[in-house]
């Protein structure tokens, strides 16, 4: 195949790709009001703004005060990542992971759609049902459907294992900030207390929250 011909040059944009990475950092500190994350969780911050391109992010995140900690210890320790959409473990970068974690998403798992059609619910949130093996002390990773946040918590009240730390991210207009107040609420409300980062309201999705599970993983930006 021959070498493909370069386009005539239209249009004055940035080209360098380390130099664009590192002014859009600069940019989102520059821009977005930090003041209220965690000293520890602003690197994650400024993952996620930069993830989803909304620097008014940083005043609806909700940070569990463990939450980096806990999850970069489990991590350290080979803890897998369990995520609730295909797109949230496409968006890991495995370099970042610091003792090649396991990442999964069991969405495509042949017993999800038989589960889903006998309980009346969604197949993310069936699939989330397949994740009680790995679940103890595992990072979570929801990013997509607030039924399976709701699920999830659902089974830790029930007596599931616990994970370590918690991204609930789901995104959408039916029930995604329910489903991630219900997160906030878990140890007031029930005396369980997961280390959490979430977004209050519709926001969220897969860009989000890879660019959340990205942080964890690793401190260097």
């Amino acid at each position: 195949m021959a070498d493909p011909r370069r386009p005539r040059r239209r249009y004055d944009y940035a080209t360098d790709g380390p130099s664009i990475y590192v002014d859009s950092f600069a940019t989102i500190r520059r821009e977005a009001d930090l003041r209220a994350v965690p000293q520890d969780a602003e690197k994650l911050a400024v993952r996620m703004i930069h993830g989803s391109g909304q620097v008014d992010l940083a005043r609806d995140l909700v940070v569990h005060p463990r939450l980096v900690r806990s999850a970069r210890h489990a991590l350290e320790a080979g803890a897998p990542i369990l995520c609730d959409a295909t797109m949230v473990a496409t968006g890991v970068t495995r370099s970042r992971l610091p003792r090649d974690n396991e990442v999964l998403c069991l969405l495509n798992d042949r017993e999800v759609p038989r589960l889903a059609r006998t309980w009346g619910t969604t197949r993310t949130a069936a699939a989330v049902s397949l994740w009680a093996p790995w679940l103890d002390g595992a990072v979570v990773a929801i990013g997509n459907a607030p039924t399976a946040l709701f699920h999830l918590l659902e089974m830790v009240l029930d007596g599931a294992p616990r994970p370590a730390a918690i991204v609930g991210c789901p995104v959408g207009f039916i029930g995604a900030a329910e489903s991630k107040q219900a997160l906030v609420d878990l140890a007031g409300h029930h005396g369980i207390d997961i280390p959490y980062v979430t977004v209050r309201g519709r926001r969220g999705g897969s860009a989000m929250t890879s660019s959340a599970l990205n942080a964890l993983a690793q401190e260097e930006e």
